[in-house]
């Protein structure tokens, strides 16, 4: 039989920026860090377990040859009887003892003070993880360089010099660091620190933002979440697109109908303090009362959908449910009226931009200007959106990746998001592995299969009139709280979720929708009935791409706005750009954090974003 190769010598390669090697570049080379072994080290992270082993028992240095030095044994203790216990401690035992046996009785020496014995040389073995990759290195420190109760506990910060050895037992670990020098412990408080606790459920965690990536799951989601920025700017830079950074606060409402966060300097100045909207009240119930009967009412029938026992009793609660959200709604109108009469009377002139100003809800009209000129654009950004919903799949600030195409057309942007998307799955399959493969071990048994699927299919396309046929004739037990619709009613997320995940069971294109349902900027196909636009469904994260051929017919545009009431101060700068050499052009944009939430398995939105903001939600 041959003798084992020796593994090829590899020089460990510092860090650039801070002086020590990445976990990464020794676990994930090829030979699982054989090739570093015998070398100098300097590595440092987080503990993510421990175990402290009593140097008698712990086993020698695989490679060094030579045993561990036994330790002379403890000298044995002296034998006492009980007798002697008591009399060396009560004196008057001792005397009564001498009376009853005279000179025959020898009391006994008195007895020696215990000396508390040093403690056994021991040694730490610690699960070390720096963030770089998903495995951790184990790093062995004997007590005699520094005192293993202050090493041990989880989330301890260490930085470490010292030399790696292959291990000699095969197991988890292929090689080890065998510690020389601690270079530094950033300790840790056990009894407070939160992540001491094993495998906390995600959403405890997400009250721990801050705390969050230092466990195994949110680190690989975060590096999952890496990997899919790179390959966007590296998909769009490889197809000749140019980068465009686009603005944060707006005048413009670019949709035409959704609820902005609003930009101020304003509030608590004398003569311009917005007052706060109080709750209305309805036939003496409040919007605060009827939104929590809305919660109630839900959980009711979520209970009464998985227990499949009452089909009467669900429909009666979904009705209900139905009521209770009108009146909600109702409620809602009557208050933007008075919140907006009150913000009528706000001089804004003296705002620090001189007139209103939002969060913007999209960069697509900005990046439309650029597209006119450069030809093919895109921008990645957070996009806010103040609609007082929760979702799992929704949040106030998401990350969105816009692309606009000049010279292009409708089915020009389908095959653009298409092929990103494949892109993207690819990407993270080939540059992210190890990673995927923990999160379908620990999240989603799917995920890998999922990925390589939908790299592999096509996408069912679907016209807006035939959904809404489809949604009509559904009679299965999923189908019986969506609302049935008519021509003319906007498919919620909950109806594309349904055909995504139910009928269809993989990614769909629905396109040719009602011209009321959409954005202004739109174009306007040829029945004037509906618009050139679409949506991207995967299963699992709902509407994942929007996108739409814009109108360029500048006379069509303004007949829009008048339609949808829009200030026409507000976009005139927009109608420039349709006046003045402008061309047919589409885009869309792909909501990032779906696609994260497509990608790992999870299930709710705030997990896949590192400090999620969402109704109610933004202290850390």
């Amino acid at each position: 039989m041959a003798a084992q190769q020796p593994a090829a010598f590899t020089p460990a390669a510092f860090s650039k920026y801070s002086k020590r090697v990445l976990l990464k570049s020794v676990l994930e080379s090829a030979d699982g860090g054989l090739g570093f072994v015998d070398q100098k080290l300097v590595v440092g992270g987080w503990v993510k377990s421990s175990k402290e082993v009593v140097r008698d028992t712990a086993r020698p240095p695989p490679d060094s040859g030579a045993a561990v030095e036994a330790l002379p044994p403890p000298p044995r203790a002296k034998d006492v009887s009980c007798i002697e216990i008591i009399q060396s401690r009560i004196p008057i035992v001792r005397s009564l003892l001498r009376i009853l046996y005279g000179n025959s009785f020898h009391a006994g020496e008195k007895l020696e003070t215990p000396v508390h014995k040093p403690p056994l040389p021991s040694i730490a073995f610690l699960a070390v993880n720096d963030g770089s990759c998903v495995a951790s290195l184990q790093v062995v420190v004997e007590s005699s360089l520094h005192h293993p109760s202050q090493l041990m506990p989880t989330g301890t910060c260490i930085l470490v010099e010292g030399i790696l050895k292959r291990e000699s037992v095969p197991g988890k670990h292929v090689v080890r660091l065998e510690v020389d020098k601690i270079l530094h412990v950033g300790k840790v408080e056990q009894e407070k620190y939160p992540l001491s606790k094993k495998r906390m459920p995600m959403d405890i965690l997400r009250k721990f933002s801050y705390f969050r990536p230092r466990t195994t799951t949110v680190a690989s989601v975060m590096r999952i979440r890496n990997a899919l920025t790179f390959s966007t700017h590296t998909f769009f830079q490889n197809h000749g697109f140019l980068y465009v950074q686009l603005p944060t606060i707006t005048t413009t409402d670019s949709e035409g109908f959704s609820e902005k966060f609003q930009v101020t300097t304003l509030i608590g100045k004398a003569g311009n303090k917005v007052e706060p909207t109080e709750d209305k009240e309805t036939d003496g119930v409040s919007l605060e009362t009827v939104k929590a009967a809305v919660m109630e009412k839900s959980k009711l029938v979520k209970e009464l959908e998985r227990s499949e026992s009452n089909k009467e009793a669900l429909l009666a609660a979904v009705k209900d449910l139905e009521k209770t959200n009108e009146l909600a709604l109702q409620l809602e109108a009557r208050e933007k009226l008075k919140s907006k009469s009150k913000k009528d009377k706000v001089n804004f002139s003296e705002n620090f931009f001189s007139q209103e100003t939002y969060l913007t809800v999209s960069g697509q009209l900005h990046l439309e200007s650029y597209a006119c000129a450069l030809g093919n654009v895109y921008s990645c950004g957070p996009r806010f959106r103040a609609d007082k919903i929760e979702s799992p799949k929704h949040a106030a600030e998401m990350w969105m990746v816009e692309v606009e195409i000049a010279f292009a057309q409708l089915e020009n942007a389908m095959t653009c998001a298409d092929d990103l998307v494949k892109f993207l799955s690819k990407w993270v399959l080939e540059h992210c592995l190890d990673d995927m493969k923990f999160v379908q071990k620990r999240i989603d048994k799917t995920s890998i299969q999922r990925l390589e699927s939908f790299i592999s299919s096509s996408f069912e396309k679907i016209s807006y009139t035939a959904a809404i046929e489809i949604l009509g004739k559904a009679t299965d037990q999923k189908s019986q709280h969506l609302k049935k619709l008519e021509f003319g009613a906007a498919l919620t997320a909950d109806h594309l979720s349904y055909l995504a995940d139910e009928i269809y069971k993989k990614p769909v294109i629905f396109y040719g929708y009602p011209k009321e349902t959409k954005p202004f900027n739109v174009r306007l196909n040829d029945d004037g009935k509906t618009v050139a636009a679409f949506d991207v469904v995967l299963p699992k994260a709902g509407v994942v791409i929007s996108g739409s051929q814009k109108e360029e017919r500048i006379d069509i545009l303004m007949k829009r706005m008048r339609e949808m009431g829009l200030p026409r101060e507000q976009h005139e700068w927009y109608m420039e750009i349709q006046r003045h050499g402008t061309v047919k052009h589409s885009g869309f944009s792909l909501a990032f954090d779906r696609f994260v939430l497509f990608t790992t398995g999870l299930t709710d939105i705030k997990d896949v974003i590192p400090f999620p903001r969402s109704l109610g939600n933004a202290s850390n």
